[in-house]
């Protein structure tokens, strides 16, 4: 359990940095040329890698590959709709609730058989 915990926290944090490096740009420096950009979106992007990396290394020990990836989709999503919300001033769409729960279904149909139940099976 401590492995997975980690896993979410390590990829949570890489995904503050991704997000940034991938899109706080289009605010911050639209008036720069694309190529300023991508150079600051790449040092910001080290941050992410120095988080994401570990993460993978933790998590395929306990994890197949695709519920790490599902999970980071998940985690993806979670952290892009509040930046989009709160950093980009983008309105809340119901859009995000329906691939929410379209990703809620691949999280069920990765980690089916892989959970416990109250029955322990």
């Amino acid at each position: 359990m401590r492995a997975t915990l980690a896993t979410i926290g390590l990829l949570t944090l890489s995904n503050v940095f991704m997000t940034f490096a991938w899109y706080a740009h289009l605010k911050n420096l639209s008036t720069k040329p694309w190529f300023i950009a991508a150079l600051l979106s790449w040092c910001v992007a080290f941050f992410e890698y120095m988080l994401q990396v570990p993460a993978n290394r933790i998590g395929y020990g306990v994890m197949s590959l695709g519920q790490l990836k599902i999970l980071q989709e998940v985690i993806t999503l979670s952290v892009f709709v509040p930046f989009a919300f709160f950093y980009m001033k983008e309105p809340i769409k119901l859009d995000y609730l329906w691939a929410g729960l379209c990703m809620l279904g691949a999280v069920y149909f990765m980690f089916r058989g892989h959970i416990p139940t109250a029955t322990g099976a």
